[in-house]
C-alpha cells in the first residue's frame, strides 16, 4: 500500500467518521436478531426484527447514500 492510499484512506475516514460510526452501532443493535434470522429464518422474526430496531434497518438502508466518495481529481498530488 503506497502512501498516496493511506492518506486517502485517511481523509474518506475522517468526511465519513460519523456514517461508519452509525453503520456500526445499527449492526452491534441488530446482532442478536440477525443470528436469530441466519440460524432459523421465518417471516415472524424478519418482521419483529424491522419493527423493534427501525432506525438501525433505516441506517443499513440507506448507509450506501449516506457514504461520499473521493473525487480523485481534487486529491491528486
Amino acid at each position: 500500500m503506497s502512501l498516496i492510499s493511506i492518506v486517502r484512506l485517511f481523509i474518506y475516514l475522517r468526511y465519513n467518521w460519523l456514517q461508519i460510526i452509525l453503520i456500526i452501532l445499527s449492526i452491534y443493535d441488530l446482532r442478536i436478531d440477525l443470528r436469530i434470522l441466519i440460524d432459523f429464518f421465518t417471516f415472524s422474526t424478519l418482521f419483529y426484527t424491522i419493527s423493534e430496531h427501525p432506525l438501525a434497518i433505516t441506517i443499513l438502508i440507506t448507509s450506501p447514500s449516506l457514504l461520499k466518495t473521493i473525487n480523485n481529481s481534487k486529491y491528486r498530488n
